[in-house]
């Protein structure tokens, strides 16, 4: 079986998802998509855009702007009207699903070159927009427990995590997010993009909207739960509404050598996996288990993990019972921050903590061999990517 390899993934910063506040709240989710694909061939001239076989994109609402928008988005970039387009939804796994649909089919021969991506924009299509959830799921689950806060909360009682060490991670995601930004660690994945100001001042928009470089414990500490009363899960330790775009240029190994091409992971894995979704923040550990056995890996064989900080408390409980990690900060997870600072627009997430993976062990952590992306996702929907250090020393 042939190989698959990152050649290069990008992201456009992620902002706000606010209608008068967000920096993209003009920017549509096409024009983000065009964004990151116009970089992609911009800074790997070698391929173009007609050279590849097809682009899948994940998108978790796929209503409104959304709607089919690994085509519209491909069009409307003027990009060849010939190359396929799939678009790719597992709510928020959406676009690590689109990346591993594109590695497996390099790897078993369909193609030697595909662009696997994600997109939300949460202001513009809110969650459970234009949806119609089938009446008969009443009948297994409550409706009041489906919401995503309400899951946390949920989480958070059956695991036994507490509001001290939900706002210590939501602190350090914060702390190691904001130092990245200064250092310039994520330069290299984010494309500039024209957005504005709260006041309308047009700005070439660069770094994450969200990220608070002066969080404070004292400041969470005075926040209410707005999803249960004498709830534990806040609005900082909960990811926020966000709009972003993201992408990855991907390969047929013996492609790229022949092209000359530089890459440094290579696809090794993955694993999809469901759960109860009034709890379907815990989903990463069934993904995760279920990947290492298969893989027949260990945790302690994972030098480096990006986990998806969709809440502080799905998080931690993730953390503990897969034997990671207890508390933060954490050396060997999410060590540029998370969601909780840099955002979660849902379908981009997946893709875009693999490419900030890849960036992370180009650059500080050069001596890793195996490291895992995962996240979990709305209705109980989890996945869970191994990707291996091939990268000539």
């Amino acid at each position: 079986m042939r190989e698959c390899v990152i050649i290069d993934g990008v992201r456009t910063a992620n902002t706000r998802a606010h209608a008068q506040k967000g920096w993209f709240r003009n920017v549509r989710p096409d024009e983000m998509l065009t964004a990151v694909y116009d970089a992609l061939f911009e800074r790997n001239p070698k391929i173009k855009a007609e050279d590849v076989e097809a682009v899948y994109c994940g998108t978790a609402n796929q209503a409104g702007s959304q709607n089919d928008i690994a085509r519209w988005a491909w069009l409307a970039g003027g990009f060849p009207d010939t190359v396929a387009t799939n678009g790719i939804g597992q709510q928020c796994p959406s676009g690590m699903a689109a990346v591993e649909h594109a590695a497996r089919a390099i790897m078993v021969g369909e193609g030697d070159i595909y662009v696997a991506s994600g997109v939300e924009d949460m202001q513009k299509v809110p969650m459970m927009f234009a949806m119609d959830v089938p009446p008969r799921v009443l009948k297994y689950y409550s409706m009041e427990d489906l919401p995503m806060g309400a899951t946390a909360e949920k989480v958070a009682e059956a695991y036994k995590v507490n509001r001290l060490d939900m706002e210590t991670m939501a602190y350090w995601s914060h702390k190691k997010a904001w130092e990245a930004t200064q250092a310039g660690k994520f330069k290299q994945e984010i494309v500039p993009l024209q957005g504005e100001e709260e006041d309308g001042t047009k700005i070439v928009v660069e770094r994450d909207q969200w990220i608070r470089e002066n969080i404070t414990m004292e400041g969470m500490a005075g926040m209410k739960s707005p999803f249960k009363e004498g709830g534990v899960v806040t609005a900082g330790t909960s990811s926020p509404l966000t709009a972003g775009a993201c992408a990855l240029l991907l390969m047929d190994r013996a492609k790229a050598d022949k092209l000359g091409l530089d890459y440094t992971l290579k696809y090794a894995g993955g694993a999809m996996a469901g759960c109860d979704p009034t709890m379907m923040g815990i989903g990463p550990i069934f993904a995760v288990r279920k990947l290492l056995e298969r893989m027949k890996m260990a945790i302690k064989d994972i030098d480096l993990w990006e986990l998806n900080e969709a809440f502080s408390s799905q998080s931690l409980a993730c953390l503990r019972e897969l034997g990671i990690a207890q508390n933060a900060p954490f050396d060997n997870v999410n060590v540029w921050g998370g969601a909780l600072a840099l955002g979660h627009p849902l379908g981009e997430s997946g893709a875009r903590i693999i490419v900030t993976l890849n960036n992370i062990v180009k650059t500080d952590r050069k001596d890793v061999k195996y490291v895992v992306a995962t996240l979990c996702g709305g209705m109980g929907n989890a996945n869970a990517s191994l990707w291996e250090n091939v990268k000539k020393k």
